[in-house]
């Protein structure tokens, strides 16, 4: 019966606008990467005092710290696709949710009522942030089978390559999980990601497996990812900000492009 159900509403998304979706189960994103190193690391974003990053005062969490849903025992994580030739689906206009975010959103809240009126599940659906009280969205993503993480530091589909975005909900009952997969394309690859980078993000390994109790799954995989000069990158973009017109917006309005050049080199996908 609840294989079923887990398959009837991955068929819900993707009939709905999702792309990619699949189940991961909250016991074993517990234990992934992201919940262990993430507070050990020590450039702290959400201390950067930028609005993007604060932290939601009211969940009370430390740096890097998961607020885990109640009563949440699985999460489906969806993707769309975010292609080169559509870059608009990323643009933001002041603090207006881009389009792209627009429509993970709406087949989100779509499914969450769905759920809760065809199944009596209750659902929960997850903020992008993981200190608003998100979940590290790329992990989901590799338990469910979506992808894996490259050594760009994101998350490689077979399908669109890194050129995804993620949104995910909660179910409070345990669904068959849809993952890991077996793939890894970095293998082998000449990483043009790493000479694309602006700012040369993945060209030092900056975190070691002897500091921090012997983790093997580092930014990166193997610790040449440095978030801090990826998020410098982000800075300039948005003092590089300009004025622009854009179907569906009333006059001119300054638009923050952010950089992606680091997934347009990717050739998984593309």
């Amino acid at each position: 019966m609840v294989t079923q159900v887990s398959k009837r509403i991955i068929e819900k998304a993707l009939a709905w606008g999702a792309d990619l979706a699949g189940w991961a189960l909250v016991s074993d994103l517990k234990k992934s990467p992201s919940v262990r190193f993430a507070p050990k690391m020590p450039y702290k974003r959400d201390d950067s005092g930028k609005a993007s990053y604060r932290m939601n005062p009211k969940l009370n969490l430390k740096h890097g710290e998961v607020s885990w849903p109640e009563d949440a025992k699985s999460v489906l994580v969806i993707a769309v696709s975010h292609p080169e030739e559509k870059p608009e689906l990323d643009w933001w206009v002041g603090r207006v949710n881009p389009p792209g975010n627009r429509v993970l959103m709406s087949v989100i809240d779509r499914l969450c009522t769905w759920i809760e009126n065809e199944f009596r599940y209750k659902t929960g659906h997850l903020p992008y942030q993981v200190g608003q009280g998100g979940l590290y969205l790329k992990d989901v993503a590799v338990l469910a089978g979506l992808g894996c993480i490259g050594e760009n530091n994101l998350l490689i589909t077979s399908r669109f390559g890194p050129r995804v975005r993620l949104r995910a909900l909660t179910v409070n009952r345990d669904m068959p999980v849809t993952g890991p997969l077996d793939f890894f394309p970095c293998a082998g690859c000449h990483k043009p990601c790493r000479t694309a980078c602006p700012q040369s993000a993945m060209n030092r390994k900056i975190y070691d497996p002897a500091d921090y109790e012997g983790m093997i799954e580092l930014p990166g995989r193997t610790g040449f990812y440095n978030v801090a000069t990826c998020d410098q990158e982000m800075q300039n973009n948005i003092k590089e900000a300009e004025p622009q017109i854009i179907d569906g917006e009333k006059g001119a309005a300054r638009i923050i492009k952010y950089c992606r050049k680091c997934e347009f080199a990717c050739p998984i996908g593309a």
